[in-house]
């Protein structure tokens, strides 16, 4: 028992030096990414702010005539889903190079790999959070009053991290191996960005005669639940549905477990690929 009171003790001590050093690199590393994005930048973050306003003006004006989304505040119903799509883009992206990027660290120095994806998804929840600037922008022009349901914006971010951050650690480790990954991985965001309702409505699919298959593939879509989990709270002022809470657990569990045991299986023979 002695022996094992001492174990115990000598392996927490460690355990939190070890969480502290992983706090540390994360934090490195995501104000180097940050200050790296916006140097010799005129702007600087307020391109945060810019970039989904003035893709939430174009595509106003053009899918506002093209699919007669009859909708309310469609603006804002375009910028909620842009920036909310536009995080699990740009955080998986960037995670995706992250062990590559990442080796002539991980050759010099030991360090705990999985810091670089989720680093990547971090820094991407930093822009993101300037984003919503933006979104209060389009909410004081269109008059739309938030309410108390916003209080679930941090559940709703929260799942979304523990979301990216599993497939971070998918593709991040696959493309040590598969180079390939790096060039399919924009394929499947191309074709997901149009199987997620960004700038259409859902109720569009029946009106136009679209199966019921169809539509249940739709929901079944991760990003279908994130997004409505964001119109519920910012657009339509109430509590997600149970639905699209349960959705997103299921979905950011299912996703991080899978990273977790992807890169667990392969991060042993990094070192040689990288």
């Amino acid at each position: 028992m002695a022996e094992t009171a001492t174990a115990s003790a000598d392996i927490q001590p460690f355990a939190k030096t070890e969480l502290d050093k992983n706090r540390f690199i994360l934090k490195q590393l995501v104000t180097k990414d940050f200050k790296r994005k916006y140097r010799r930048s005129v702007l600087g973050i307020a391109w945060s702010v810019l970039n989904p306003l003035m893709m939430m003006i174009v595509m106003s004006v053009v899918f506002s005539f093209v699919f007669r989304a009859d909708i309310e505040n469609y603006p804002l119903y375009l910028i909620l889903g842009n920036i909310t799509f536009s995080f699990m883009s740009e955080s998986t992206s960037q995670a995706l190079m992250s062990f590559i990027d990442a080796a002539p660290l991980l050759k010099k120095v030991r360090v705990s790999r999985f810091v670089f994806p989720v680093q990547k998804v971090l820094f991407a929840l930093v822009n993101f959070t300037f984003s919503l600037v933006a979104v209060a922008l389009v909410m004081l022009w269109f008059r739309v009053v938030p309410t108390w349901h916003i209080i679930w914006l941090p559940v709703c971010l929260f799942l979304l991290v523990l979301f990216c951050s599993g497939i971070g650690l998918i593709v991040g480790s696959l493309a040590v191996f598969f180079r390939d990954v790096v060039h399919l991985w924009s394929v499947i965001l191309t074709a997901w960005t149009y199987l997620t309702p960004i700038f259409w409505v859902p109720t569009q699919l029946a009106a136009n005669g679209a199966p019921a298959w169809v539509m249940s593939i739709v929901e079944l879509n991760p990003m279908y639940g994130f997004v409505t989990f964001m119109r519920d709270i910012f657009l339509w002022n109430q509590n997600p549905s149970m639905q699209t809470l349960g959705l997103c657990v299921i979905w950011a569990v299912i996703m991080l477990g899978i990273g977790i045991l992807v890169f667990r299986k392969t991060q042993h023979k990094f070192i040689l690929y990288i």
